[in-house]
């Protein structure tokens, strides 16, 4: 049976808070089995005897906004691809170190022209982007905290739901259930 990870964008953010005990729960009465969560950021790692991603994705969607109440983008992935978006690195050894900011952009879909126009545009001095996929590695001299990029700004540049996680989550998250 595939194994996947969904990673939940507005999840414990905003106002918006889910308990994991609650979240595994709506996964299961969504059909899904093994049901594990990784860290209180919205990473549901799950068995689905459904292969088309894109269907499993809009069936999660539905689920969660009739239990929850609000729209919650859920972007899956296999545990091979999150493991494969774990070990890639765009940037040097020497960039990673020095960066405030490393993230993996999870997105919809592979970015389309529009999409890699509006991604170049967010490029300046702090911030860099590369694009692989259906993801987008950013890597920004200052902490994430102090950039002036948010998700809403992003989804807009790259016109796709998307979502981030830093690479050091990723990569325990990898390690732990991807393995």
């Amino acid at each position: 049976m595939p194994r996947y990870v969904a990673f939940l964008r507005a999840v414990n953010v905003g106002g918006r808070q889910v308990k994991m005990d609650e979240l595994r729960d709506h996964f299961r009465a969504a059909g899904m089995s093994d049901v594990e969560t990784f860290i209180a950021s919205g990473n549901v790692i799950f068995s689905s005897t459904a292969t088309n991603e894109a269907a499993l994705e809009q069936k999660l969607e539905g689920h969660l906004k009739k239990v929850l109440g609000f729209e919650v983008p859920t972007l899956i992935r296999t545990t091979a691809d999150v493991a494969a978006a774990a070990a890639r690195t765009p940037y040097s050894d020497a960039e990673v170190a020095t960066a405030g900011t490393f993230v993996a952009a999870f997105l919809r879909a592979p970015l389309d022209a529009a999409g890699r126009k509006g991604l170049a545009g967010l490029a300046s001095d702090v911030d860099r982007f590369v694009a692989h996929g259906r993801e987008v590695y950013w890597l920004a001299t200052t902490k994430q905290s102090e950039t002036k990029l948010t998700i809403v700004k992003f989804e807009k540049a790259v016109r796709c739901a998307a979502t981030m996680r830093a690479m050091t989550s990723l990569r325990k998250l990898a390690a732990k259930h991807c393995a």
